[in-house]
C-alpha cells in the first residue's frame, strides 16, 4: 500500500496515523533503545505499517495483480500495485470514507504539520514536497499517477521501467480495479483488528 491507503487505515488517533505514515522511513528491529521516547500509539502506528505491508505482500489477490503487472514491469510490479491501489482508493474515495478526498487530504496535511517532531529528519524534505504538490489528491487521476511513477523512476536506475506503469494501468484498469475491490475491504478489516488487538 502507498501513502493514502496507509493513512486511511490508521483510524483517528493522530500518533497512530503518523507512526503508520512514517513507517517506511524507520528501518530495522524495534528494539528498546530505538523506541525510547516513543508513545504507545506512535509505536502502534509503526507496527501497523509493517503489518499492512506484510498482509498485503502475502495475500493471493495481490499476488495475482503483481503477476499481471510483472509481465511489463518485472521486479517493480509490487511497487506499481501499491500505487495502482492508491489510485483506485482515491478515485472511488467516497466508497471508503465519509469525507471527500479534498477534505480528508487537507485534514491529514494538518495532522502531519502538527506532528512534525515525530517525523524522521531524513523524511521531512519529502513531506514538504508531498504537501506542497498535494500528492494525496493527485492519486485519483491517471495524469497524477504518471507523475508519481515519474518521481519514483528517478530514484534508481532499476526503477526506470516504472515509466511504463501508467500505460499498464490504463490498459488493464478493469482487471486491477477488480483485484482492488476484492482486497481492500479485507485489508480494512485486518487493519482495524490489528489496532484493536494491539492497543494496551
Amino acid at each position: 500500500m502507498n501513502f493514502l491507503a496507509h493513512l486511511l487505515l490508521s483510524g483517528d488517533d493522530e500518533e497512530v496515523i503518523i507512526g503508520n505514515y512514517v513507517g517506511d522511513f524507520i528501518k530495522g528491529r524495534l528494539t528498546g533503545d530505538k523506541i525510547i521516547g516513543w508513545s504507545e500509539e506512535f509505536l502502534l502506528g509503526v507496527k501497523l505499517h509493517r503489518h499492512i505491508d506484510m498482509y498485503t505482500d502475502e495475500h493471493p489477490i495481490v499476488r495475482d495483480a503483481k503477476h499481471k503487472a510483472a509481465d511489463v514491469l518485472g521486479k517493480t510490479a509490487g511497487i506499481a500495485i501499491d500505487i495502482y491501489f492508491d489510485y483506485f482508493l482515491a478515485k472511488y474515495f467516497n466508497q471508503f470514507c465519509s469525507e471527500t478526498l479534498d477534505g480528508y487530504s487537507a485534514r491529514i496535511y494538518e495532522v502531519i504539520r502538527r506532528n512534525d517532531p515525530l517525523i524522521p529528519v531524513h523524511m521531512k524534505s519529502m513531506v514538504r514536497t508531498m504537501i506542497k504538490q498535494d500528492w494525496l489528491n493527485t492519486y485519483r487521476t491517471l495524469e497524477g499517477i504518471k507523475l508519481t511513477f515519474g518521481r519514483l523512476s528517478r530514484r534508481a536506475e532499476f526503477l526506470d521501467v516504472l515509466n511504463l506503469a501508467e500505460e499498464d494501468l490504463e490498459k488493464n484498469e478493469d482487471f486491477y480495479h477488480e483485484k482492488f475491490n476484492l482486497f481492500f475491504p479485507l485489508l480494512q478489516k485486518e487493519a482495524a483488528r490489528f489496532i484493536t488487538e494491539n492497543r494496551q
